[in-house]
């Protein structure tokens, strides 16, 4: 496993994040292919196993047993000074007033709570899930700069939100001296690629950590066209961020399988690879319902695109509509 500095922290991250929206009770999540509990421990060991120390949980997975059941496995087969826990708020937890958002109250509320499910007395990462656009980002960074200083959390990041939106965050923390952003968590794949307009600059200019969520874009980009999965007949979130552009994206999945072909390799390795060279990524967010799927991505370390074949991957891109931001 290779390790990076998260942003310009001197925070140490494994190359890859595990991400762990497949864990949880599958009765309390959207996700009807979430794993259980003792499927979900045998992934976090195997991760651990291969050097990944870091891993991304959100309150909402699953309503909170997500975290419960990392926290637990984290718990029981790591060092807490070695693996950096990662968590997100703003979805909703609870139906009426004050359940869902970025408001001081909500972000009060929750930090605690998370805390609780993962049984431990702070996060590495803090991250807001989404823009809030019914709460001031003055009130918002305010907040989590006094979740940091209480010793909540080591530091702060943002996902999916507008650049113009995450500058605003960045120029709000350094007028009034709270704690500064130092991840972005957004969606970037080799079939989504419209954070290289204006993000993925951003991010780089200001020295801010990367850390793509759906590299694979939900297993398109590893698999033929008309192969299907549980996950890929059962899931509308993917099929809501993806459907509307197949013609389009079918071409670059071929791609990816001719050069994983021409690698002798799975194409995973390709589209992760992809990435890894992309800057500033620093650390693609992981997926996993098997232990292939971890031993699968890792392997993706020892390939190294040549220019050629990147713009060849590329080229057959068209622009996207914007997905996630709201």
């Amino acid at each position: 496993m290779e390790y990076v500095k998260l942003g310009n922290t001197g925070l140490d991250v494994s190359r890859f994040c595990l991400g762990c929206m497949s864990f949880g009770e599958a009765e309390k999540w959207i996700h009807q292919w979430v794993l259980n509990e003792q499927q979900s421990r045998s992934i976090i060991k195997k991760a651990l196993d291969l050097g990944i120390n870091f891993f991304d949980t959100a309150n909402v997975y699953s309503m909170g047993t997500s975290e419960e059941f990392l926290g637990r496995a984290l718990k029981d087969f790591a060092n807490r000074d070695e693996v950096v826990i990662a968590t997100k708020l703003h979805g909703r937890m609870h139906e009426g007033p004050n359940g869902a958002g970025l408001s001081r109250k909500a972000i009060m509320s929750e930090i605690d709570k998370s805390l609780k499910r993962l049984e431990t007395d702070y996060v590495d990462l803090y991250i807001i899930h989404r823009w809030d656009y019914n709460t001031p980002i003055e009130e918002t960074m305010e907040a989590l700069h006094e979740v940091v200083k209480a010793g909540k959390a080591r530091y702060i990041g943002a996902s999916a939100m507008y650049a113009w939106q995450f500058q605003k965050a960045l120029h709000v923390a350094e007028k009034y001296r709270w704690t500064r952003f130092v991840s972005m968590q957004n969606h970037l794949n080799l079939i989504y690629r419209e954070e290289e307009r204006e993000m993925l600059p951003l991010c780089k200019e200001e020295k801010i950590g990367v850390t793509p969520y759906s590299p694979l874009a939900s297993g398109r980009l590893t698999r033929d066209w008309s192969e299907t999965t549980h996950r890929s007949e059962t899931d509308q979130i993917q099929k809501s961020k993806y459907d509307a552009t197949a013609d389009a994206d079918r071409l670059v999945v071929e791609r990816v399988a001719s050069i994983a072909e021409k690698h002798g390799v799975p194409r995973i390795h390709i589209a992760l690879a992809w990435l890894l060279q992309k800057e500033p990524v620093t650390a693609p967010i992981i997926g996993a319902t098997k232990i292939s799927h971890l031993e699968d991505a890792v392997g993706s370390l020892s390939i190294n695109l040549t220019p050629e074949e990147i713009a060849f991957l590329e080229e057959p891109y068209v622009p996207h509509p914007i997905i996630g931001h709201n």
